[in-house]
């Protein structure tokens, strides 16, 4: 299935996750007050205790390094907000209109998604996006896109917006996302929860830790719309990692990140892609790199292209390959609709390397 997003693209109408420890499922006790939420509505206070058992299965590991040269160009005075109003997304040519998003599956119907958008934008964690005041903006896109438990409210919302239509979340962000109450009553939004994990944790045999969790708080609140990545379609990730890298996720230990799942799903979903706060594949190998920290709303959290760097150069352990995955999205942006704000910056007409990814042409 084809993957197929420019603020002048579209009209007018939401990262990657934090790398996790060496660890095994755990279980742990988890003070959730879904009920609490739900009760407000009829005058009525209850708290519940939920047992909540998450997954840290890490079974990637290896070293990519970006050595093409390839350029990418950076409009430094087009880092704030753009005030012209965004032109109309263009179809792609021959692309499948079809709503329907095999592989990713309700946690209580298991019916798949249906979802599609013409215009979205991809909002990242990234602390670039801090003092954007791109709030407006990407608000109002048709649809947005954003990772794991990366919060709206309050002071980030000037930034980042407010509005949600998918929301994609690893597995081992399960725990930091049911703490967010703002996050759940964003329902009322037809906001899409799509979870990913290992079959270990996401199994629907009684043994998946992750996945009873989920389908307890979709019982809890029947609104919500939850869904998975099915273990039919997980293995696809890797296979789109291997065919765009020439690295076999697994036999390389690399982890994939939510980033590299939420490109690939807005590809399946968006006809056109604006991705607010990732940087160049080359931007922090750059001298004078701007320094901003890892997540927008963790100001005093590791630095951005510390973290870039030292996961895509070390040899021990389990490390994602940011770099490597940023290389692969800028060629998906040669050949499909998908632009890059905040900072802003377009890829070179070149292709480094071979895709596997090619856009339907006319008549296909």
């Amino acid at each position: 299935m084809l993957f197929g997003v420019n603020r002048h693209g579209c009209d007018d109408f939401s990262n990657v996750n934090a790398p996790a420890s060496k660890s095994l499922c755990k279980v742990y006790n988890f003070t959730e007050d879904i009920h609490k939420m739900k009760a407000q509505r009829h005058g009525v206070i209850v708290i519940i205790v939920i047992t909540m058992g998450t997954s840290l299965i890490v079974v990637y590991n290896n070293s990519f390094t970006d050595t093409s040269g390839t350029a990418y160009h950076t409009d430094a005075a087009a880092t704030g907000p753009l005030m012209d109003k965004p032109r109309k997304a263009q179809p792609k040519p021959g692309r499948a209109r079809s709503s329907t998003l095999q592989g990713y599956t309700g946690v209580i119907d298991q019916k798949p998604l249906r979802m599609h958008c013409n215009c979205c934008a991809l909002v990242t964690s990234s602390g670039h996006l801090t003092g954007s005041n791109r709030g407006d903006e990407i608000d109002s896109t048709e649809c947005v896109i954003r990772m794991n438990d990366a919060p709206t409210g309050g002071s980030f919302q000037r930034d980042v917006g407010q509005r949600t239509s998918l929301r994609v979340i690893a597995h081992s962000s399960l725990q930091r996302v049911l703490r967010s109450r703002q996050e759940l009553l964003n329902a009322s939004q037809d906001s899409v929860f799509l979870f990913w994990g290992p079959s270990s944790c996401m199994r629907r045999d009684g043994k998946g830790l992750v996945f009873n969790n989920l389908r307890m708080v979709n019982q809890l609140l029947p609104k919500l719309k939850v869904y998975v990545i099915s273990q039919l379609k997980m293995p696809q990730f890797d296979e789109l990692f291997k065919n765009e890298t020439g690295k076999d996720r697994k036999t390389s230990n690399s982890w994939l990140s939510t980033g590299w799942f939420t490109m690939a799903i807005a590809l399946e979903l968006c006809d056109t892609i604006n991705v607010y706060g990732m940087v160049a594949p080359d931007f922090c190998r750059a001298p004078s790199h701007l320094s901003v920290p890892y997540h927008y709303y963790e100001p005093s959290g590791p630095d951005e292209c510390a973290m870039y760097l030292s996961h895509e150069r070390n040899q021990r352990g389990s490390h994602h390959r940011f770099i490597t995955e940023k290389t692969v999205f800028a060629n998906w942006a040669r050949m499909f609709d998908i632009h890059f704000y905040q900072p802003d910056w377009t890829p070179s007409s070149t292709l480094n390397g071979n895709s596997s990814l090619t856009p339907a042409s006319d008549g296909s």
